[in-house]
């Protein structure tokens, strides 16, 4: 179990991991199509050639869930960490798995990352899933 502070810390990670990529995304196609996840690896590119279309629709998602996750880590009750877990692992989820099955066209240490990078998203968006531990309540803990 994970604490409410703890999915708090997830769900402001995820936040970050939105604004990067959605803002990138949806301001710069051409660049995120190219360089993500950083210049050299081209990890969108190598998938398929440019959509301006569906880069821009990919960051305008991303910028969605920022906007949830945001409004969840400045009102962090166990409402809404379930929903923006929800929310998340429906996007992560089917965004892992076919990265999952698309791997052949990238080197070794690429096909590491991609399912790190995605992994750990999922992972963190599955666990705001998980019951919350209740905080220790020093006062009540005999020294």
């Amino acid at each position: 179990m994970i604490s409410p502070s703890g999915k708090r810390v997830l769900v402001a990670l995820l936040a970050v991991t939105a604004a990067v990529v959605g803002v990138w995304a949806a301001a710069f196609p051409v660049s995120f199509h190219t360089d993500f996840p950083i210049a050299g690896r081209g990890w969108v590119s190598a998938l398929g050639p440019y959509n301006e279309h569906l880069i821009r629709d990919v960051g305008a998602h991303y910028l969605g869930l920022l906007v949830l996750s945001v409004w969840t880590v400045r009102r962090p009750t166990p409402a809404a960490l379930a929903v923006t877990g929800g929310a998340w692992t429906a996007f992560n989820s089917v965004h892992f798995l076919w990265h999952a099955l698309h791997l052949g066209v990238f080197p070794v240490a690429d096909r590491i990352g991609n399912m790190v990078a995605l992994g750990a998203v999922l992972i963190a968006s599955l666990l705001l899933l998980t019951p919350s531990r209740k905080p220790v309540d020093t006062a009540a803990v005999p020294e």
